[in-house]
């Protein structure tokens, strides 16, 4: 190709590789606000209990309003931006963060900071899947790869880097910090994203809001990540207070079934998408890699802090060779898609975490340090092998004015998955062994075979690019 030819087909897939960069620095800058305060106020929860003078049961909710807030606003963000156009709602939703944060610094109770989590929580669920799709249509097809990449970050650095801030903020500031210092850099961002960030995509004024698809997804997917959320506390996915939620989730989303494949308009969220093989595989690869990767790191850190005895801040620390061996995989991996397809990628990447992860099983055996260490890096390099083409490749096999639909489905899969695998490991571990290292071993064995699944759709990838 001509490099008159190259520039055209860049023009056309969303920009010159200069002006494509910017625009992912500018939406990479607002996604690692998102994913670092998603994880930081787990660490400060304690001291917003104190200081607020509420029971913990009340506090929790700190953590669970915000997650039913991006449940329920997610699967209407792919609409939104098309209604009104992608950088418009994007920097409406970063607007809507950067507020509930300064309103949470200033919360005077606990009621008052579950209501302004919740206004967080819109923010950040509209930022993630629009910013994402933005991302995936300034990219275009044949550098789809290299910037999935990048925009991968926040997802495997916010579980390490989150704890150690939080600790950092909280010994020795004030659990209010943990919000306020999105402020200034929040600001920063929309200050620079009005003037440099281009408008991506196309505006349909005309697409009307799907709104019996709406009342019935948001609600759904809610009740289903409340009962995925308390199914630890409650004993176990079978108790009244979970079991209730989870069925009416359940219902609410078969009823979505039936009226998305009956609507002769254009779904919240499209399941005409999933007839397509590739879609279908890597959203699969999705949900199954959200329930292995979030609750794998969860368990990791609960056995640092409650087995080993180390405080927040010392097990964020120590899952730094995890995002290590990650930071090594992510930017090559991403080249590789772009050259090699997905799927050769993700067979890779999916084996080294399986392998770092059986150190874990055998925690009853008293594994030495400098094993789990070098388990941490495998896993890294495995999830840094995996994140990028499995995202390249849900975008690879939509159109680009279908970005941000496609968008919304795969966040809500990705969810989902994250909600019930940390459900599902809270609740083993719970109900393991009274030895909490043999119940620990026990658990990463469930976390172990999560993994394996996500090997299924891996498969069904094409085995090389093209295909």
């Amino acid at each position: 190709m001509t490099a008159p030819a190259s520039a055209r087909a860049a023009k056309s897939a969303g920009g010159t590789d200069a002006e494509m960069w910017r625009a992912a620095g500018i939406l990479l800058c607002a996604a690692v606000l998102a994913g670092l305060d998603a994880t930081i106020v787990n660490v400060g929860i304690d001291a917003v209990a104190q200081d607020l003078s509420a029971p913990l049961s009340t506090v929790q909710w700190v953590l669970t309003g915000y997650l039913l807030a991006v449940s329920v606003v997610v699967p209407v963000s792919g609409w939104a931006a098309e209604r009104f156009g992608a950088k418009r709602m994007w920097l409406c939703s970063v607007a809507v963060f950067v507020g509930g944060s300064a309103l949470c610094g200033l919360a005077w109770s606990a009621p008052a900071l579950i209501a302004f989590r919740v206004v967080q929580g819109i923010g950040g669920g509209m930022m993630q899947p629009i910013g994402q799709a933005m991302v995936a249509q300034a990219a275009g097809p044949s550098r789809m790869g290299r910037v999935m990449a990048v925009t991968s970050v926040p997802v495997m650095f916010a579980p390490v880097l989150g704890p150690v801030l939080g600790g950092l903020v909280v010994q020795g500031l004030d659990w209010r910090w943990m919000f306020l210092v999105n402020l200034p850099i929040g600001a920063a961002v929309l200050l620079v994203a009005v003037r440099w960030l281009p408008s991506i995509g196309s505006r349909v004024p005309q697409n009307r809001l799907d709104l019996r698809g709406l009342v019935l997804i948001s609600p759904g997917l809610a009740a289903l990540v409340y009962g995925f959320t308390v199914a630890g506390d409650a004993g176990g996915f079978t108790a009244p207070g979970t079991l209730l939620p989870l069925l009416l989730g359940v219902a609410l989303l078969v009823a979505y079934v039936v009226h998305a494949l009956r609507s002769a308009g254009v779904p919240l969220i499209d399941l005409r998408f999933f007839a397509r093989r590739g879609f279908a595989a890597a959203t699969g690869n999705s949900f199954l890699l959200g329930a292995s990767l979030y609750s794998s790191m969860l368990l990791i850190s609960l056995y640092y802090q409650q087995v080993q005895q180390v405080n927040a801040l010392e097990a964020g620390l120590l899952l730094a060779p995890q995002a290590l061996g990650t930071a090594i995989t992510t930017y090559l991996a991403g080249r590789l898609t772009d050259r090699l397809g997905p799927r050769p990628l993700l067979l890779t990447g999916i084996s080294a975490s399986l392998v770092g992860t059986l150190a874990f099983t055998q925690l009853a055996a008293g594994p030495p340090g400098w094993l789990l260490t070098a388990s941490l890096v495998l896993r890294g390099i495995g999830m840094g092998l995996t994140m990028a083409p499995g995202m390249a490749a849900v975008y690879s096999s939509v159109a680009r004015h279908e970005a941000p639909r496609a968008a919304s489905a795969v966040n809500v899969l990705n969810r989902v998955g994250g909600s019930l695998g940390t459900a599902l490991l809270v609740v083993v571990l719970q109900n393991g062994d009274p030895d909490p290292a043999v119940a620990f071993g026990d658990t990463f064995w469930w976390a172990f075979g999560l993994s394996a699944l996500s090997l299924v759709p891996a498969f069904l990838f094409p085995s090389r690019k093209g295909e």
